[in-house]
């Protein structure tokens, strides 16, 4: 058994040369809340949930991006009513949220 009983990566990557990227999406302000969300849940930790920043995840035209471990279950989203839908469903209840998921 893993660690974490998922892990989070969100891509918060900003590109210097102002291309695309998550970061462009408020991505940190994301990351912050499913963070959050997470510790006032008490899931956040060992045997629970950990929510990371992640540099490019090299999926920038479908962004902003993150991915689930350890099923490595990609999503994208627009808002935090996204990010809460991933949570309930994927990390509380176990079940991956098909319109928010890209192919891998």
């Amino acid at each position: 058994m893993s660690y974490y009983k998922h892990h989070v990566f969100i891509c918060t990557n900003l590109r210097a040369d102002g291309s695309q990227c998550c970061q462009q999406c408020n991505a940190q302000a994301s990351r912050d809340y499913l963070k959050a969300r997470t510790k006032a849940l008490g899931i956040a930790g060992k045997d629970g949930v950990r929510v990371n920043s992640a540099g490019c995840l090299d999926r920038c035209s479908e962004g902003p991006v993150a991915v689930v471990y350890p099923e490595g279950v990609w999503y994208t989203y627009v808002d935090t009513e996204d990010l809460e839908e991933i949570l309930q469903r994927h990390l509380i209840e176990g079940e991956p949220v098909d319109r928010l998921r890209l192919p891998d």
